[in-house]
């Protein structure tokens, strides 16, 4: 007989309907409608940034964030921008400022 595993989020702290993403900082699974989506762009000196995707509609690969700054520095520290969207460590690293203004603008 086979064995199921237990998963580690608890099944009452899913949300019954909608999607559900993980947080990138803090690894908590929520419903989609409460994250604030983050994709790779270009900032505003041209070198690569993660840019918010309040609205979700921005073309590519995303990940989604907690819109709180503790979210926001668990990411930032473990390096989970880069890892989540799949990019490499290039020419100087990776902006992750529009998302920090953003956050701070809300």
């Amino acid at each position: 007989m086979a064995r199921r595993l237990k998963s580690p989020v608890e099944l009452d702290q899913i949300p019954d309907q909608g999607p559900v993403r993980t947080c990138i900082g803090c690894r908590q699974r929520a419903a989609k409608r409460e994250l604030l989506r983050v994709t790779a762009g270009s900032g505003p000196d041209g070198l690569p940034a993660v840019l918010p995707d309040p609205e979700g509609t921005a073309p590519g690969r995303g990940a989604h964030l907690h819109p709180t700054s503790g979210c926001y520095d668990l990411a930032v520290r473990r390096k989970a921008f880069s890892r989540a969207l799949r990019l490499t460590q290039g020419q100087g690293g990776l902006s992750t400022v529009p998302v920090g203004e953003y956050l701070t603008a809300h």
